[in-house]
């Protein structure tokens, strides 16, 4: 989820509510919703729920109603902008929301700040409004469920563990917060509390596809593929049209090694899609299972098509994920740097992203242009694209932008067989599967055989349907990759 790292580090090492010591505690209960039409705040809430429950073109459909009921919806654009893909609507809607503010109640004027600050790459400003609004309203559980679900995306498992704690105090069986919950654990990889979690959250919503989806992917975060797909296919018995678990079945079968069969589901879920961004998404998983392979003609020719495709529609950010994974693998170290270079080309297009996703994106791009040109030999360049990353990570408080700046800095020490230095930056990001290899690489060069093997067994149980897991299992055994 999205200068000083001191700061960002004094905002999440405290309960949230405590940096909200300014503002007054509402005499309501939850956030009052300004609207003028009886009908827009009914769609508006139903939004809200089907965003709980991951039906999130669903929500967008829901959001966009809103506000043809009521011009005037201010939340509605907001979490229509927080949750769209769309890059023009998404801009649309952050600049409506927030010229709105003026005639929203205080409470809702923090909910937009927060969103359209974060969303700005304003995080400082964004966490602040965050903090304030969770501190006006903090009996307010699903406000606790939404920020916390943010933070999620921040990297911040534990403070978003507490958030969704404090949301399931108010209802023990909330389930939105019980789904968020077990993530958290699971992330944190305490899987008998993840998946007791579940159970909650399945009894809580019968009928419903995401708690079996949600079941499903935790089961594949702990290795138990099999269950997994059965609880992929219960999701899809009772909503057929539930995209997400048939990406999952993919993601499964790519993870068990059976690239085939991933790629005949990851089919099905590109002719499913309903909007151009996820259809794109679906296109990389694909490119994905045949890096799995090492098989990178097959690999390169669906990443360029997404690539172009991307472009053709706008999808810059799209377009530039794509780039950045053609110059994550093989052993052309030129061709590698072009596409680098192309991704970066993809983020001036700045209509079309918000600052957030272009400075997030970037960072990545950074990391492993500083990765690729320490396999080169060419650290002149490493040494420029981490200082470019250094600058970046001193100026936002984005944790994302700061855990690529640490995964960096890693790798080029560990190129640098600097390793003790290697190792505190490396352990800074650790929910990344390249980095754990690097650690592996650093604590066997230090000869730190208990961390080495601590290292070596969660990477090895580290189940992520992801290019990065891919290049990391490959640079374990051997193979020329990003993360070796």
């Amino acid at each position: 989820m999205r200068r000083s790292l001191c700061i960002l580090g004094l905002m999440f090492a405290f309960p949230v509510a405590s940096l909200a010591h300014h503002v007054k505690q509402a005499a309501v209960k939850t956030m009052p919703v300004t609207t003028s039409s009886a009908k827009a705040r009914d769609l508006y809430i139903r939004a809200m729920k089907d965003y709980e429950n991951y039906y999130l073109e669903r929500a967008n459909v829901g959001w966009r109603a809103a506000t043809k009921e009521d011009p005037d919806f201010a939340l509605a654009y907001a979490w229509l902008a927080f949750n769209s893909r769309n890059p023009s609507e998404v801009n649309a809607a952050l600049s409506k929301a927030h010229s709105l503010e003026p005639k929203v109640t205080p409470g809702e004027r923090l909910m937009i700040e927060w969103i359209v600050n974060v969303l700005q790459n304003n995080f400082i400003a964004g966490i602040s409004a965050m903090n304030d609004m969770l501190a006006v309203f903090p009996h307010d559980k699903q406000l606790l469920y939404l920020a916390g679900n943010w933070m999620m995306g921040q990297s911040s498992d534990e403070h978003a563990q507490s958030l969704f704690e404090r949301a399931l105090a108010l209802d023990q069986n909330y389930p939105a917060a019980l789904n968020d919950l077990a993530y958290s654990f699971a992330r944190q990889r305490q899987f008998d509390k993840a998946l007791a979690t579940m159970e909650r959250y399945t009894a809580a919503l019968p009928g419903q596809p995401n708690p079996q989806d949600s079941y499903a992917e935790l089961l594949r975060m702990s290795g138990q593929f099999q269950q997994a797909l059965d609880h992929y296919r219960a999701a899809l018995k009772i909503d057929p049209d539930f995209i997400s678990s048939q990406v999952g079945l993919g993601d499964t079968y790519a993870l068990m090694g059976n690239q085939a069969q991933a790629r005949i589901e990851y089919d099905k879920a590109i002719q499913q899609a309903t909007n151009d961004a996820d259809h794109l998404d679906y296109e990389l998983q694909k490119g994905i299972s045949y890096v799995r392979e090492n098989n990178f003609a097959e690999a390169d020719k669906t990443f360029l098509a997404a690539a172009t495709r991307a472009h053709a529609l706008g999808l810059h950010l799209g377009e530039a994920k794509a780039q950045r994974m053609m110059g994550m693998y093989g052993t052309d170290y030129d061709a590698a740097r072009k596409h680098l270079q192309l991704a970066q080309d993809a983020l001036t297009h700045e209509g079309n992203l918000t600052p957030s996703e272009r400075e997030e994106e970037r960072a990545k791009i950074l990391r492993i242009g500083v990765v690729r040109a320490t396999q080169s030999g060419d650290q002149e360049l490493a040494a420029k694209s981490l200082q470019q990353l250094e600058e970046m990570t001193n100026a936002s408080s984005s944790r994302n932008i700061r855990n690529a700046w640490h995964g960096a800095a890693g790798a080029a020490f560990v190129s640098q067989k600097k390793f003790a230095d290697a190792i505190a930056h490396l352990e800074e990001d650790s929910n990344n599967p390249c980095s754990l290899a690097l650690l592996a690489q650093a604590y066997a060069a230090t000869e730190s055989t208990e961390r080495l093997h601590q290292i070596e067994a969660r990477l090895a149980a580290t189940y992520l349907p992801t290019l990065e897991q891919a290049l990391a299992v490959s640079s374990m055994k051997g193979h020329i990759v990003a993360g070796k």
